[in-house]
């Protein structure tokens, strides 16, 4: 991927520590990296912990030996487990996320809802309790936004500007979940704002995420964020259309560095799958953005 010469003040790398770190990731954070190196861009390690019920101290060392093993830098962020505890983990954000929700709730954008994953109709929300009016401080309720059809504009790295909707299964999407921590949409987006994060690179499955986002500025009349510019960039799938995950061990970089894997190995094996000839190390990642 050839990119113009467009200069960005920063962008960021921002796994969840739910597993260890696969093939996929690696990518991201290459490219991420790439496009940073190429554009000025500097680096910002952010870890997205808001699940805790899944974050792991193994998961979390993880993040930082495999940066360290493919050479991929960054500026900004924790540079170890005792960095990321004292000030990096977005538990110390939770006050800027709590601003936000009560932004929405004093602007009557949301409304409370009992439903549970499996009251969803094929991953869509049916909108059961949209207009039941629970009180919002009723326990184990799910805050969600009231969302309608307008439509949202997307700077996209060398598309320009793009149009788009909230896709069917984000409609009326959650802001704060039962466990009473604010989603991944309202935490990423108030991350990104706070960071002055300018160039945002992830995969095409989080392009709706993308689209959410977007809307969600537009409701807290967050008006910078239409200026980040964004880049999803191709999966890369383990057999037929089947996209890496997690739980898949074989393809995991702590898999293949014990199994005596070099860094060059790995940027080899993401190469073949991207149909890529030569790819043994960062530094050809960076000549090929």
């Amino acid at each position: 991927m050839q990119t113009n010469p467009i200069y960005f003040t920063r962008t960021r790398i921002a796994p969840t520590p739910s597993g260890y770190l696969h093939l996929g990731n690696a990518l991201s954070f290459a490219l991420t990296a790439a496009l940073a190196r190429k554009s000025g861009a500097k680096i910002l390690l952010r870890i997205d912990d808001l699940d805790q019920q899944r974050v792991n101290l193994n998961y979390l060392q993880d993040i930082f030996d495999t940066l360290r093993f493919l050479n991929i830098p960054w500026d900004e962020g924790p540079r170890d487990l005792n960095d990321y505890n004292a000030g990096w983990s977005q538990l110390h954000r939770m006050e800027l996320y709590k601003e936000a929700l009560e932004q929405l709730a004093d602007q009557r954008e949301i409304f409370a809802c009992q439903c549970s994953r499996a009251q969803l109709q094929d991953g869509i929300y049916p909108g059961s309790c949209r207009n039941r009016s629970i009180p919002l401080d009723t326990p184990d309720i799910a805050w969600r936004l009231y969302t309608d059809e307008k439509e949202l504009v997307i700077k996209a790295l060398n598309k320009g500007i793009i149009k788009a909707r909230l896709a069917d299964n984000l409609k009326d999407f959650v802001v704060k979940k039962k466990d009473d921590f604010p989603s991944y949409q309202l935490a990423s987006l108030i991350d990104d704002l706070h960071f002055g994060v300018d160039l945002v690179v992830r995969g095409k499955d989080l392009y709706p995420s993308t689209i959410a986002q977007h809307y969600l500025a537009e409701v807290l009349q967050q008006d910078s964020f239409k200026d980040i510019t964004f880049h999803h960039h191709p999966l890369l799938m383990a057999g037929g259309d089947k996209k890496l995950s997690k739980s898949a061990g074989a393809t995991s970089i702590k898999y293949l560095r014990d199994e005596g894997k070099s860094a060059g190995d790995v940027y080899g094996e993401i190469g073949r799958m991207l149909g890529i000839e030569g790819l043994q190390n960062f530094e050809h990642f960076v000549n090929l953005v």
